[in-house]
């Protein structure tokens, strides 16, 4: 009797063992993720050949073109907390973005648009240096957040044209005592489930830049918009509205 409780004991022991070493050298499925930067006017989804044509309308009524649109995005939640991209919607470059490494699971999908006040560091990105999204130095430094330019029929019915630049916003009534708000703002788009080979689709609505809280008019803010505080202000706040997220599949 006593033979056989120790075979059984030892069957137990045998089995519990191959079933740990079995779990220890398994390793989890990773998975692969695609991050696709797509752009709309509002239900109507643009591609480089959209650039220089007056077919938009804002909420405002103004007639727009789209000739320039690059921004940048920052603390990305899916990887490490100091990454950023610059999303060059008119070079096609920057718009997807590819990470590795990921298990199976729920994740939240957030980032910041621009850079907070602790990453705008005036210099300090070779990557963005050498492609002139600086701000000046009379304007404090750092970087830009979005440059978008175009055109638009204004109230004379001639062409003339926007800049419509984000960056962090800079009261000057003081020239020698600048005051600066840290005009990015978080971008929440909720959880995604990832698998392997996960495209995730983020959406951004050009012409929210331009209604919503405030209805734009290009008529009276169009150029020399970095050194204005106040428009800089409603900009971030239109903004807010301007990131959806699209298909995950």
């Amino acid at each position: 009797m006593k033979k056989q409780h120790y075979l059984l004991l030892l069957m137990l022991f045998l089995v519990t063992r191959c079933s740990e070493e079995i779990e220890c050298c398994v390793q989890p499925e990773q998975a692969d993720v695609t991050l696709n930067f797509t752009h709309y006017w509002d239900g109507i989804k643009l591609s480089n050949q959209d650039l220089n044509q007056l077919k938009f309308t804002t909420k405002n009524g103004e007639n727009v073109s789209v000739e320039n649109l690059r921004y940048l995005i920052s603390e990305l939640s899916l990887i490490d907390s100091k990454n950023y991209h610059l999303i060059n919607f008119t070079e096609n470059t920057g718009t997807s973005i590819s990470l590795s490494g990921f298990t199976n699971g729920t994740y939240k999908l957030t980032f910041r648009f621009g850079f907070s006040d602790e990453d705008n560091t005036d210099g300090a990105y070779k990557d963005l240096n050498s492609v002139n999204f600086g701000v000046p130095g009379m304007l404090g430094g750092g970087y830009h957040y979005m440059q978008f330019d175009g055109k638009y029929i204004d109230n004379n019915n001639e062409e003339a044209g926007f800049n419509y630049h984000t960056i962090r916003a800079v009261d000057k009534t003081e020239p020698d005592n600048l005051k600066f708000e840290d005009t990015s703002f978080n971008v929440d788009l909720g959880t995604v489930i990832i698998t392997k080979n996960t495209d995730i689709e983020i959406k951004m609505n050009l012409a929210e830049w331009f209604k919503n809280p405030t209805t734009w008019d290009l008529n009276k803010l169009n150029t020399v918009l970095m050194p204005n505080f106040e428009a800089q202000q409603m900009m971030r706040d239109n903004g807010k509205t301007a990131f959806s997220l699209g298909t995950v599949n």
